[in-house]
């Protein structure tokens, strides 16, 4: 008799879970995908926490403002939206550009157009005055900028390292700017999720949205020199012709490029958006002014200010935390706009005690921290996390109504 063959082995096949999308059909006409409004309340809800943890953050440093200010008998609207850059913001929504250069007078030249440009187009069309637009507008943008903040976060290292990213983001130093009638939000808005457009190879969305970023701030350049060249690398590495990095590289700096050129048709000379910074005292030295500015401040100075040794406290922690992302080895596109942010901000020559507002976008920056705190034990982030609010809301509130001078 032939030898028996043993029988076969049975095993337990388990099913694998099926996606939420194919449990659900889309409904026909979609391509399989689920409707656009589906899609980002889902969006919404995944980054949920991190909204929550921002909102919490913000909200808390409005309130430690808004009693502050009332013991001073002072009002917490007239704080945040018509303070200091606030009201030359205002006065362009209203008045429009100088058509000259006068020697030794301040130039609003030197303020970029995107944000008054729609806080006059907004206000056409909503009642309330142009002060409360450009406040609401101000919110509304940190929110989309809270958002990118996640994305970006997200995409590299997951939902908790983005929670703690935007958290973070929300309670820097200066934070209590991002709620202010300023740029700070806008330009973080459209930097953060330019750079996630790159992260994605989304090109000529990255480039659209660095082009708005550099219509929005000087530091535009940074966000458009990190597109461009990541998309210069994108390119090589593909080793073959693809026209969106190629267009999204291209179009990044027009934004930045576009206005300084206008100024200097304006004033009728090529340099003329420089002359405007030097008569604001903003000049690039390559640091030295900085450097300068630091010595006399913790080296010579009996009583320095708490807010500018605040702002030295910050540019040091900025350089140390950037060294720390060169060795995470971000992607280049991080790499290359907070390094070009720290160039242009730690470079210029010109007033020191807005260095720390500057540096507000620079989110990327804290990618480090957000990593070390997603791998802790929840009481040291708790902790961690808490002290910053805390400080943030305190030192908002002494920066808006004890320091005397602008933000």
């Amino acid at each position: 008799m032939p030898p028996t063959a043993p029988p076969p082995t049975t095993t337990t096949v388990r099913p694998r879970p099926v996606p939420a999308a194919r449990r659900h059909p889309a409904p026909h006409g979609t391509g399989g995908r689920p409707p656009a409004r589906e899609r980002a309340r889902t969006a919404l809800a995944y980054a949920g926490p991190a909204l929550l943890g921002y909102l919490v953050v913000r909200l808390f440093g409005t309130l430690v403002l808004a009693k502050w200010a009332h013991v001073q008998h002072r009002g917490l609207w007239p704080v945040l939206a018509k303070s200091w850059d606030s009201n030359w913001y205002l006065d362009i929504a209203d008045h429009g550009y100088e058509h000259a250069l006068h020697a030794g007078e301040l130039n609003d030249l030197a303020f970029f157009p995107l944000y008054p440009v729609l806080v006059k187009a907004v206000a056409a069309v909503t009642p309330g005055s142009r002060a409360s637009v450009a406040l609401v507008l101000a919110v509304g943008f940190s929110l989309v900028a809270a958002c990118g903040v996640f994305a970006v976060g997200d995409r590299l290292h997951g939902r908790r390292t983005g929670t703690w990213l935007t958290v973070l983001w929300a309670a820097l130093p200066v934070g209590v700017v991002q709620w202010m009638g300023y740029t700070e939000s806008l330009f973080t808005a459209l930097t953060a999720w330019a750079l996630y457009c790159a992260l994605t190879r989304r090109w000529l969305w990255a480039g659209s949205l660095a082009a708005l970023a550099g219509l929005t701030r000087p530091t535009g350049i940074a966000i458009a020199a990190a597109v461009s060249l990541a998309a210069l690398a994108a390119l090589v590495r593909a080793r073959r012709w693809e026209w969106r990095p190629v267009a999204g590289g291209l179009v990044a700096p027009v934004g930045w490029c576009a206005y300084v050129a206008w100024v200097g048709v304006r004033i009728g000379r090529w340099d003329g958006y420089f002359a405007v910074q030097k008569v604001w005292d903003n000049q690039w030295d390559g640091g030295i002014g900085t450097l300068r500015d630091m010595r006399g401040l913790l080296v010579y100075a009996n009583r320095p200010p708490l807010f500018l040794v605040l702002v030295t406290a910050v540019l040091i922690a900025a350089g140390a935390l950037y060294l720390l992302s060169l060795a995470d080895r971000q992607p280049l596109v991080l790499l290359v706009f907070t390094g070009a942010l720290l160039v242009v901000v730690l470079g210029s020559g010109g007033v020191y005690f807005p260095r720390a507002r500057f540096l507000v976008p620079g989110f990327p920056l804290l990618l480090p921290v957000a990593l070390m705190l997603a791998r802790a034990r929840r009481t040291v982030t708790a902790l961690v996390l808490g002290a910053a609010t805390l400080s943030s809301a305190w030192l908002g509130a002494y920066m808006l109504l004890v320091w005397n001078g602008p933000p």
